[in-house]
């Protein structure tokens, strides 16, 4: 008895690692197949945007769900719009500091020598007096409607709204902060999250998504919608792009 009981808990995870696994070698097949085939490659983003959408809604009508069951709902709209917008200032403003004080230390040749490993970076850092000129996105609003629509979107529904919907099934938070739940799920989804990037491209470095997947996962379990993790993972990889082009004319 004991043992079918952990098998029917444990279910619901050996889903999400067995659809996890498949989605993930489907879109780095596509990502192959786009330096060869031009049609894949001018629509890859818009491929990979369709397979993320897809997988949750062809698994939700299969189990009779709603997908407003992964999170895909506007609701609650102002409690998630509020901690976009708290989240947001905190973690930007954070991310500010350390981006500048570590290209500070790294292009001035006092610890790790970037400029050995971005040849022809370095020597473009404006430091902080980059602020006084702030540099957008180059085409902020289609730009912003691309990162909305074909990326966070996509991605917050199948990672934070199925993945992390059926991972915390098998294993439920067992503290909470601020009504998000912190445990096994959230550190098991923001590790495959980290993991589907480098799988893809083979580029390890990606590994550092890791940190803002724990972000997105406990905006998503602490309001039980993707639609803050939506904004702040869009706005997190506009601002990035806006930081190097404010730093690194």
């Amino acid at each position: 008895m004991e043992t079918l009981e952990k098998e029917v808990t444990t279910r619901p995870a050996l889903q999400a690692v067995v659809v996890f696994l498949g989605v993930t070698g489907f879109i780095a097949l596509l990502f192959q197949l786009s330096r060869s085939a031009s049609l894949v490659g001018s629509h890859l983003h818009a491929l990979v945007a369709a397979v993320f959408l897809l997988v949750p809604s062809w698994i939700a009508r299969r189990a009779r769900e709603d997908l407003g069951e992964y999170g895909f709902s506007l609701r609650p709209a102002w409690p998630s719009l509020l901690m976009a917008a708290w989240v947001s200032a905190i973690v930007f403003s954070l991310f500010l500091v350390g981006f500048v004080l570590f290209y500070q230390a790294t292009c001035g040749g006092t610890s790790w020598g970037l400029e050995n490993l971005a040849p022809g970076l370095c020597h473009r850092f404006v430091g902080w007096k980059g602020l006084a000129e702030p540099r957008a996105p180059m085409d902020f609003l289609d730009s912003a409607i691309t990162q909305v629509v074909v990326v966070a979107v996509p991605e917050e529904l199948f990672f934070r709204g199925y993945l992390l919907r059926r991972l915390e099934e098998a294993f439920p938070p067992r503290r909470r902060l601020l009504g998000g739940g912190i445990g096994i799920a959230l550190a098991t989804s923001a590790l495959l999250f980290a993991l589907g990037h480098v799988l893809v491209d083979g580029d390890f470095r990606r590994m550092a998504v890791f940190f803002p997947g724990l972000l997105f996962g406990w905006m998503r379990s602490a309001t039980g919608s993707i639609l803050a993790g939506s904004i702040v993972h869009a706005a997190s990889n506009l601002y990035i792009e806006a930081l190097h082009r404010t730093f690194f004319p």
